[in-house]
């Protein structure tokens, strides 16, 4: 179950990261308030994770999943160029990920 907290958290922190950027510095109130409620919920469930999960590995799980979706997110939408390396370097963070989960 913790796992699944963990995951959920991540894709939280990728929503809270993008509504931060569309939020340009707290001046504009939606995507404010979707950064706070985001960020209530991933570092929330970060927490509630890192009851069973090593420290360590529950982070980097979480930083990596957030970030990931950040990137994808941006390329699907336009705000960020899609390149080879970059879905390379992307694949290569998920297999780590994936790597980080086979081995705890």
């Amino acid at each position: 179950m913790s796992w699944i907290i963990l995951i959920i958290s991540g894709i939280f922190e990728a929503v809270w990261a993008t509504a931060l950027g569309k939020s340009e510095g707290f001046t504009k109130l939606w995507p404010t308030v979707i950064f706070g409620g985001a960020l209530v919920i991933s570092m929330g469930g970060l927490a509630w994770a890192m009851r069973d999960l090593e420290t360590g590995t529950a982070y980097a799980v979480w930083v990596g999943i957030g970030a990931s979706l950040t990137v994808i997110y941006a390329m699907v939408t336009g705000s960020a160029d899609v390149s080879v390396v970059k879905v390379l370097l992307l694949m290569g963070l998920v297999g780590c990920i994936v790597g980080l989960k086979a081995v705890s």
